[in-house]
């Protein structure tokens, strides 16, 4: 075998949402509207710097920039930890969590990946139907064999909680499933707390791995400790689990890149083990992680005041996002739709799924230059006093 140049490359497939950015950036209409983009906007669609972040980054910017360790700031790793599954945890207490920091949410996803493929080998991966685009080709890319399981019920835009139960209890014992924590993307649609306590103990059942994708912790339902409710759940009853964690959303902190990934072990000595092999398959990947935004996180849930502070924005950031769900929905009754768009206002978190046809959102952008992926899907964040009137006059024209 030798170099061949680069003659037999093929062009991929350019990125959808990167595409509607670009189209509506060059469209001049004055009532355009971005509804793809995946980071939180104020009502006057800007982006929105939280106040406790302004408060940490000038305390923490002066800081040395010296190498982070491999498994990142320490006070970071300890911090996410704590969020996520609770400071009285009997996993944290009894020292059995491995919690590495991550090139954010798609880092820890990539570094959970490579290390499930490498030391459960032959183990295939479920993902809910849909999913985050880029959990396939992310798994795929590690190692991993990725299989789907049923989720979203496009008759009602709701869960197919039967045909998700169905499938995971159908999946070969000890298989990898993956679950969104909270706010789930795309759909927005979330089991219930019961639904998720009869979840851990199929999963528990069934010997299966459960492994969470967590990017939205307080940024859902604006309430911390409720968006946890799966993964504690999961983690009270016994589960083998790990964790994924992104920074972005609930912290604005959308290009620092702040991310954590979590195995448990069984013991303080499976989880010294367990870390050894982490930072082994970190090091030749990224050798260690970014510095600055993991010492804003860490600042922030570290000091009292600060972190009070940060509970109300992101319950703020939150709070908007449910006030123009509702604004949408009262905005279609209001132009004369007789559908019924309960749905809107009954999932949580950053996205919709509408229940638009591809053929419908080709006419809202073609027509009232309103953009948004072909399946239907919204961000909620792009949704503003100001434009939410003519956003629903335009689906009620599309739909009618």
């Amino acid at each position: 075998m030798s170099f061949k140049g680069w003659g037999h490359l093929e062009e991929a497939p350019p990125d959808p949402i990167l595409g509607l950015s670009q189209a509506f950036a060059a469209d001049d209409h004055p009532k355009k509207i971005n509804l793809g983009v995946g980071a939180y906007r104020d009502d006057q669609g800007k982006p929105y710097i939280l106040n406790c972040v302004k408060t940490a980054a000038e305390r923490t910017y002066t800081q040395n920039h010296e190498y982070a360790g491999i498994a990142g700031v320490p006070a970071l790793t300890k911090v996410a930890a704590e969020l996520a599954f609770g400071a009285e945890s009997s996993i944290l207490n009894e020292k059995r969590n491995v919690t590495v920091q991550s090139i954010s949410g798609t880092g820890a996803l990539r570094v959970a990946g490579e290390f499930l493929a490498r030391f459960q080998k032959g183990t295939p991966i479920y993902l809910p139907a849909p999913t985050w685009a880029n959990h396939i080709p992310l798994f795929k890319d590690s190692g991993l064999e990725v299989r789907d399981y049923k989720y979203y019920n496009p008759n009602n835009c709701g869960l197919d909680f039967a045909g998700m139960v169905n499938d995971i209890k159908e999946a070969p014992a000890g298989s990898i499933i993956l679950y969104h924590a909270c706010a789930h993307n795309p759909t927005g649609v979330d089991p219930t707390q019961e639904q998720w306590e009869e979840l851990s103990q199929l999963t528990k059942d069934k010997k299966h791995f459960a492994l969470f994708d967590m990017a939205y912790q307080g940024f859902a339902s604006g309430d911390c400790e409720r968006d946890a409710f799966s993964l504690r759940t999961f983690a009270e009853q016994g589960n083998k689990i790990a964790l994924c964690q992104s920074f972005a959303k609930n912290f604005g902190l959308y290009g620092q890149r702040v991310g954590a990934v979590t195995f448990v072990g069984d013991s303080e000595k499976e989880a010294k083990v367990i870390r050894s092999q982490m930072n082994t398959l970190v090091r030749p990947m990224y050798s260690n992680p970014p510095i600055f935004g993991a010492r804003v996180v860490a600042e922030i849930l570290e000091d009292p005041a600060l972190k009070e502070q940060w509970l109300g924005e992101v319950k703020e950031m939150s709070g908007r996002i449910i006030r123009m769900r509702k604004s949408l929905v009262s905005g279609l009754a209001e132009a004369g739709s007789k559908q019924n768009w309960d749905h809107i206002t009954n999932q949580i978190g950053m996205f919709c799924f509408t229940g638009l046809t591809p053929a419908q959102v080709d006419t809202l952008r073609e027509s009232y230059h309103i953009y948004m992926t072909r399946n239907g899907r919204v961000s909620v964040a792009g949704i503003t006093s100001d434009n939410v009137g003519y956003l629903a006059k335009a689906i009620y024209e599309v739909t009618d």
